[in-house]
């Protein structure tokens, strides 16, 4: 039976639904970001259709349903419903709308704490390179300001590679956590009923609220999903903090005892902004925690000495 397992990072927190082995769903909650489903306390700045919210630390929230009859400069109970996206659009607010009753999101299911299976490894490796593997073909994944691209390709038939293609493209849009715009490139098939079936393939993979046309002659075919908070694959885009949370994550299981990490500058210089990181790592295995550059290393290639 497949359940919920929440694994607290240093960091982040990082959630997954897991069957047997396998992660089925994934998602990761950066602790600096608001997550859909909180409740806010805030000042109504803006009203009518795309108003504005601010909180007491002075965050702002887009509302495009607007807040009613609540005039401007009036407190205001809001629920966010998009988090903060990082990536090629900082600019852009988190999405909120006016609270009317208990919204909530993970929070709101049976969640274990725990330790995540070492398929998590295979995940964040996904997300880092944007490629994903499966029997006779391979996806990659492009996350652009305007949707993300997923485009498929392998040694087998058309038809064949257009169905299954599907079945993973959908569920490598479950596993990374993709919402908004979606689309995917799969091979051209002059077969309707290869097309059909390779539509059939992301209803069965993919559970609802989505939205999707029809597989087109040229094997395009775009979905739409509630986009909560950053996928994966955007996270991923924040090379220096995703690897250096990453490095945090693996020493963090290691023997206790002192350690000294060992890292690109880059993952280096961003774990010297946050002496609260190394602190709580240092805490967790109850030793010092110092740093080394090395630029030899790529940006994955993080690991810890002894100290």
């Amino acid at each position: 039976m497949p359940e919920w397992i929440r694994e607290r990072g240093i960091g982040e927190t990082r959630l997954a639904l897991v069957d047997g082995h396998d992660i089925v769903e994934a998602r990761v909650l950066l602790d600096d970001v608001i997550p859909a489903g909180r409740l806010i306390d805030a000042r109504l700045m803006r009203s009518g259709r795309n108003g504005l919210a601010r909180d007491a630390a002075g965050n702002e929230y887009l509302l495009p349903a607007g807040a009613g009859r609540i005039a401007e400069g009036a407190a205001v109970t809001i629920v966010v419903t998009r988090s903060a996206i990082p990536g090629a659009e900082p600019w852009k607010r988190p999405l909120a709308k006016v609270a009317t009753g208990a919204d909530t999101d993970i929070a709101s299911r049976d969640v274990r704490d725990g330790r995540l299976p070492a398929s998590w490894n295979d995940l964040i490796e996904e997300a880092r390179s944007g490629i994903v593997r499966f029997d006779g073909g391979e996806l990659r994944l492009s996350p652009t300001p305007a949707m993300t691209l997923i485009d498929v390709d392998g040694t087998r038939t058309a038809e064949d590679l257009s169905m299954d293609g599907a079945r993973a493209a959908a569920q490598a849009i479950r596993r990374l956590d993709i919402g908004g715009s979606i689309g995917i490139d799969l091979p051209t098939t002059g077969s309707k009923s290869a097309r059909q079936a390779a539509a059939v393939a992301i209803d069965e993979a993919l559970p609802q609220p989505f939205e999707r046309t029809a597989v087109n002659g040229f094997g395009f075919v775009q979905i739409v999903r509630p986009r909560k908070r950053a996928s994966l694959l955007e996270l991923a885009q924040d090379r220096a903090a995703f690897e250096a949370r990453d490095l945090l994550r693996r020493t963090s299981s290691e023997a206790p005892g002192a350690r000294r990490l060992v890292a690109h500058p880059v993952v280096v210089e961003l774990l010297e902004r946050h002496p609260d990181w190394l602190a709580s790592l240092a805490r967790l295995l109850g030793g010092e925690i110092g740093l080394r550059a090395d630029a030899k290393l790529p940006m994955s290639g993080g690991y810890a000495e002894p100290f």
